[in-house]
């Protein structure tokens, strides 16, 4: 990794962070919202909820209207939240606290919708093993949970990024096209991507996967705190058209399931088994049990320490301390003079005791 790719994104969340001065204004009571998402197996429902028109009625029982935008570039998307575009956006909790929290802006996770569970893995061409990787060049989306992945799944065998012979970073929507060519040699990606490359490439060989750290990779729906608190009922219409569509699937609707592997570009079969893979929250009060979980404040405290010394936790980030991540009782890991993150557990748990 390059010191003109932390240069580039030091800049790049400098200009967030000043575009972030505005949103304040944005935050004033409204009817109007727009949330992003990009493909991925545990956020596939965002985009039915958008389609079937739940969204819709949800939206309609509070007196507002919430529109639901795809991108195909995850990063992107989290981009475009950070400036201000929208609302809210799909997330990692690690990706949330690098680049909205850390550009300035108070995002609040709404809704833990899974944990990866072996969606996300490192795959190298040919027989080996995480040793094999070293020196070698490894293709992922820099600075991301793939890029946490990594970093774990080297460690666990006493290496370091040091020792690869580079990272290139690479967008999601290009990872299946590198994959194929002769000189990538390794990726770390996430589903529906490994499920494609691994049954497109019989040499693809699976080296490390997030089952192997089990709830460190949190997939998120994040809003803009201030958004929320001006506009609660925002919130409680996300929550209610996404638990509305975790029902259907917990019951294992196979229309709603058909269509989610349609929209992922796979069919049910392959759809099912990337669920497997994932440990989804179908039920709200495990979700909140999640948010108030005592193993998460661990899990942020050795997120935040990854991306400082990856240089990428906030401009100008003295120490890991530097974000403040507050929990549903109250509790702050980090600086709690800034907090820009926080987990909120109450939107779900109305959600679970039939309060919306």
């Amino acid at each position: 990794m390059t010191g003109a790719k932390f240069t580039a994104n030091v800049a790049f969340a400098a200009i967030l962070a000043a575009s972030a001065g505005s949103l304040p204004a944005a935050a004033q009571d409204r009817t109007e919202f727009r949330i992003a998402w990009s493909i991925y197996v545990g956020w596939m429902p965002w985009g039915y909820l958008s389609d079937s028109g739940i969204m819709d009625e949800w939206a309609e029982r509070y007196g507002i209207s919430v529109e639901i935008v795809q991108f195909n570039d995850y990063v992107e998307s989290i981009n475009q939240y950070t400036a201000g575009a929208f609302d809210g956006v799909s997330a990692t909790n690690m990706d949330t606290l690098s680049i909205p929290a850390g550009s300035g802006v108070d995002t609040t996770a709404l809704i833990i919708g899974d944990y990866s569970d072996g969606n996300d893995a490192v795959i190298m061409k040919g027989a080996g093993t995480l040793a094999d990787l070293a020196g070698k060049r490894v293709n992922l989306v820099e600075l991301s949970v793939s890029h946490y992945l990594l970093a774990r799944g080297l460690d666990s065998v006493g290496l370091s990024e040091r020792d690869l012979a580079g990272l290139v970073n690479t967008s999601d929507a290009d990872m299946i096209a590198a994959f194929s060519t002769p000189d990538v040699e390794a990726v770390v990606t996430w589903n529906p991507l490994v499920s494609e490359i691994t049954a497109t490439y019989p040499e693809a060989n699976i080296l490390f996967e997030s089952s192997e750290i089990p709830g460190e990779i949190l997939d998120l729906m994040v809003v803009n705190t201030e958004v929320l608190e001006a506009n609660p009922d925002f919130g409680r219409a996300l929550v209610g058209a996404w638990y509305e569509v975790m029902a259907l699937m917990a019951e294992g609707d196979e229309e709603v399931l058909s269509a989610l592997a349609e929209a992922s570009g796979t069919d049910l079969a392959g759809y099912k088994a990337q669920l497997e893979a994932t440990r989804m929250f179908f039920d709200p009060a495990k979700a909140a049990d999640q948010a108030r979980s005592s193993d998460l404040p661990g899990t942020m405290t050795n997120v935040a320490e990854f991306l400082f010394e990856q240089d990428i936790l906030g401009v100008g980030a003295p120490s890991a301390d530097f974000i403040g991540i507050e929990y549903p009782d109250g509790t702050v890991t980090g600086d709690p003079e800034n907090i820009r993150f926080r987990f909120d557990a109450s939107f779900m748990q109305m959600a679970a005791d039939g309060d919306l």
